[in-house]
């Protein structure tokens, strides 16, 4: 897959109709984003790796190098991975059983992609190698009809991963979303309020 720019990112799924067909609501992202939070820092604690919910090891794997394909670290910020993005899609298809057949089938999908290709799984495969399958699936406008599995797969995967991200602290910070904060408003600009021929009260 063509290296892609955060916010090039941001502009793909902000222009995609699936954003909108997203099937979790505010509060769940919310909740997604606070226990796979949780997860990642107990496990930190503990010295161990984060043990997914739904997936194998092998399939976990899998999910994190996609996800750091999708956002990878750049100049600016981390990686979907370090961010805590995979584990919050682990959380997400784990409660919602709707999304696993179709997880686990794009996932399987990849798999046999790669192998038809290169011989081996899309794990064991090069980045190289990798990002060539993705071409075919990243853009849905331009794929062949014959990958529609995985371009669907890809398209509801990448959908997460951002939702997992940008809900997480360090994707907030990234956004660069101040949040709360108060300030001062000091009225109007003096040329406007010449322009219009007002000034304020003494």
């Amino acid at each position: 897959m063509r290296d892609l720019k955060r916010r090039r990112v941001l502009q793909i799924l902000g222009a995609t109709p699936a954003v909108a067909a997203l099937a979790f609501t505010e509060a769940e992202a919310e909740q997604a984003a606070t226990q796979s939070q949780a997860a990642r820092r107990t496990a930190a604690a503990a010295g161990t790796a984060y043990k997914p919910k739904f997936f194998t090891a092998s399939e976990y794997a899998t999910i994190v190098v996609l996800a750091d394909l999708i956002i990878p670290k750049d100049a600016r910020s981390v990686s979907a991975s370090e961010a805590g993005a995979p584990e919050f899609v682990d959380h997400i298809v784990n409660v919602q059983e709707e999304r696993q057949v179709a997880a686990r089938g794009g996932l399987k999908w990849l798999d046999t992609e790669s192998l038809k290709r290169f011989d081996k799984t899309f794990l064991q495969a090069a980045d190289a190698q990798r990002r060539q399958i993705l071409d075919d699936i990243a853009y849905p406008a331009k794929a062949d009809k014959r990958f529609s599995h995985g371009v669907r797969f890809f398209s509801g995967l990448r959908d997460l991963v951002a939702a997992g991200f940008w809900s997480s602290k360090i994707g907030v910070q990234d956004l660069g979303y101040q949040g709360n904060v108060p300030n001062t408003w000091n009225g109007a600009p003096q040329n406007v309020l010449d322009k219009l021929g007002v000034k304020y009260d003494a």
